[in-house]
């Protein structure tokens, strides 16, 4: 069953009178429980493809079915409240607070979502969550107390907090040692493969690639190729 179905989309931006077409056609299919990496040059439109599935960008046209529901044209709130449900998100430079404690970190999508939780649960929910990642012993420390490694792995809790259908990472090695590469790749495959996250990584390194077991890769704006990754095929 597809978690993502893509059909003909487009993004376009205007910058007074210039047109930048950027996404120019974009059909695809994610199947609940993939692990996909999303590849191609700075200027191939991945960066935007990611923003369209995240919910945090509209395509100009086209339709977007997230988990059955088309969330391309929905209203502003309502997409919100699909990013809290059923979206985490990893980025490059982990987006953490500088004087906020793991645990405080983690907690924040539970606290700011509509679904009533009490401070109690939230903790244990982030306690859980840090423990999972393998930080069950950072739980107040503060990001510059943490290596690279162990503050993705906070960001990590934090974006799989609320259990969400689909985790989007955007270059979350980028600022790695190979090490703690290798160990953040290896979380990632252990959430997919025991747990059925979907995970969708934009990368421009060949090796997180293929660490994935589908590579699609892009140029000028369109899917260049989609396959899967010979670690997987061999």
């Amino acid at each position: 069953m597809n978690l993502i179905e893509l059909r003909d989309i487009r993004k376009t931006f205007y910058l007074g009178e210039v047109v930048l077409p950027v996404l120019k056609g974009i059909t695809l299919n994610i199947a609940k429980g993939e692990m996909v990496a999303l590849t191609g040059a700075s200027g191939s439109g991945k960066s935007t493809l990611m923003n369209t599935l995240g919910c945090l960008d509209r395509p100009t046209s086209g339709d977007y079915s997230l988990d059955g529901q088309e969330v391309s044209r929905l209203p502003n709130d309502v997409r919100a409240l699909m990013r809290n449900r059923k979206l985490g998100f990893v980025f490059q430079n982990f987006n953490l607070l500088a004087r906020t404690t793991a645990q405080a970190q983690v907690m924040m999508p539970l606290l700011y979502g509509r679904k009533y939780i009490s401070l109690k649960d939230a903790k244990q929910r982030a306690e859980t969550m840090l423990a999972r990642v393998g930080l069950a012993d950072r739980m107040d420390h503060q990001p510059s107390q943490l290596s690279g490694g162990q503050q993705q792995r906070v960001a990590l809790a934090r974006a799989l907090i609320n259990r969400p259908s689909l985790l989007l990472a955007d270059e979350p090695t980028g600022n790695l040692d190979s090490q703690t590469t290798r160990e953040v790749l290896a979380l990632f495959k252990q959430l997919n493969e025991q747990d059925g996250i979907t995970i969708l990584i934009v990368t421009h390194d060949p090796k997180v690639a293929a660490s994935c077991r589908r590579m699609i890769r892009m140029a000028d704006g369109l899917v260049e190729a989609d396959e899967i990754t010979a670690e997987v095929s061999s």
